[in-house]
């Protein structure tokens, strides 16, 4: 049996509600998602509740899923939403971009072209704000486009550009500002 077979029968059992199908479609997703919702939320327990309630959320709307999308691209929406929902909650702040400031270039920088140390430039990450760390991580990590981000978030595509270079400097400076810890 094919895996698109294999995944068509699992999420049609999911769909009758068989909980070891249920089962066997969170554990084949669930670290994946984790790790985006702490990426996002940049706190274990928060995390871990987001990823609950987007799990609740794929079971409870898996009738509204389409097959337009793989079943991860699908589930992976639901988290990312709920990420932002979350955060939204928490008031979430983006620095705003005046319309008359001019695009800020990407500059690449011997720090770009180095070897790190992957947790610890994850712990530098969480250290961002808030609106730096998800716009960075939805570009960087998750490969949106700032199109794409402005519409998730409810922004300008200048706002996204700006958060993201934003996040950039703000991650060479906690790099910098501890070299030995961080480079391999």
């Amino acid at each position: 049996m094919s895996f698109e077979n294999n995944q068509l029968d699992l999420i049609n059992k999911c769909k009758r509600g068989d909980h070891q199908a249920q089962f066997h479609l969170y554990k084949q997703y669930s670290k994946a998602m984790y790790n985006i919702c702490l990426r996002m939320v940049s706190n274990h327990s928060d995390a871990e509740d987001v990823l609950q309630n987007s799990f609740l959320d794929v079971f409870t709307r898996l009738d509204s899923f389409r097959f337009e999308s793989s079943i991860g691209a699908w589930i992976k929406r639901i988290v990312i939403n709920n990420c932002i929902n979350f955060l939204n909650k928490r008031r979430i702040r983006f620095d705003e971009l005046d319309e008359h400031h001019i695009e800020i270039e990407e500059e690449a920088t011997a720090t770009d072209s180095m070897t790190l140390n992957v947790p610890l430039i994850h712990t530098a990450i969480s250290e961002l704000p808030e609106g730096y760390r998800v716009v960075l991580s939805l570009y960087l990590l998750e490969g949106y486009d700032h199109t794409e981000i402005a519409q998730i978030l409810n922004i300008s595509e200048a706002t996204s550009k700006s958060q993201y270079s934003r996040a950039r400097q703000r991650l060479k400076q906690i790099i910098q500002s501890n070299p030995r810890s961080l480079f391999a």
